[in-house]
């Protein structure tokens, strides 16, 4: 007897598991690089963080980026600033313990996602969290380029924030393809990289977040 089989077909969804910063410094070049990098569908969220720009340089910047973040169905999130963030209509802001007044934050961002930085303190997480945040980042846990001052943070806290917080994730500082599976294995939704990423010395952008599977 022969069997006839059906062939059946399977969509496999990749999972978005990549908060994306931006280097601290936006080429020409980094427009093109940053389509490519999000066209490889791992990254949920793409932070503007630029330090030494005006506000306005910040915006124009921010304009052109959103629309590669749009078209990759990215979220696009404003480092510190909520004036710029509703100016450029991007999703969201992140914020630090000394950018703003985190009570406040959330009144001005009406609807848009803010996102707000703990380090290693589950103290912060909790005020964060009455503040109506949509996300607590913790970290750093390994040394980090991007912020090599930054206060050390201990895995364990990813696990109690599980447990506790009932808010998203993210773990930030120093995190590369070599050390990013511990980190999502103790409880983090999403895994910031920047440096990996933008300064590779090995791979170039698109190459480089490929190695996150």
């Amino acid at each position: 007897m022969v069997r006839k089989f059906r062939k059946t077909s399977c969509l496999i969804k990749l999972k978005k598991f990549i908060y994306l910063i931006s280097p601290n410094r936006i080429k020409k070049t980094f427009y093109k690089e940053l389509d490519k990098v999000l066209s490889v569908k791992k990254v949920i969220f793409f932070q503007l963080r630029l330090k030494k720009n005006s506000e306005k340089e910040i915006i124009e910047i921010s304009k052109k980026i959103k629309k590669i973040t749009k078209r990759h169905k990215v979220k696009l999130i404003i480092n510190d600033s909520i004036k710029i963030t509703n100016k450029v209509s991007a999703d969201g802001c992140h914020v630090g313990q000394n950018d703003t007044i985190i009570s406040s934050a959330k009144k001005k961002l009406k609807k848009k996602i803010l996102g707000v930085t703990c380090h290693n303190s589950k103290k912060l997480c909790k005020i964060a969290i009455e503040n109506k945040a949509d996300y607590v980042a913790f970290g750093s846990f390994y040394l980090s380029k991007l912020k090599p001052k930054a206060i050390k943070s201990n895995l364990s806290i990813l696990g109690w924030a599980k447990n506790n917080c009932k808010k998203k994730i993210v773990a930030i500082g120093g995190i590369n393809a070599r050390n990013y599976k511990k980190v999502l294995s103790k409880g983090a939704n999403y895994i910031a990289l920047s440096s990996f990423i933008w300064n590779n010395p090995k791979f170039e952008p698109k190459e480089a977040i490929k190695k996150f599977i």
